[in-house]
């Protein structure tokens, strides 16, 4: 099923993610799927202007504790 906001939406998110890895890959570029999970990690606990919340805390309810906060 098409849908054309969801499509805008999921283009928007692959953009961000694609700047995201491109700034933490090796000039090679073939680490990214090492730096995936870090890029949406950063994504994901950044807040985001339309909210003023963090895509995990409207999933889960609660801020993300970030390794270096404990």
């Amino acid at each position: 099923m098409y849908y054309v906001a969801a499509n805008g939406l999921t283009e928007a998110f692959d953009k961000t993610l694609c700047n995201l890895l491109k700034k933490a890959v090796a000039k090679s570029k073939r680490d990214w799927h090492k730096r995936i999970g870090e890029a949406l990690w950063a994504y994901r606990t950044t807040v985001r202007t339309p909210t003023q919340a963090t895509p995990y805390a409207l999933v889960y309810g609660v801020e993300a504790v970030i390794p270096l906060e404990q």
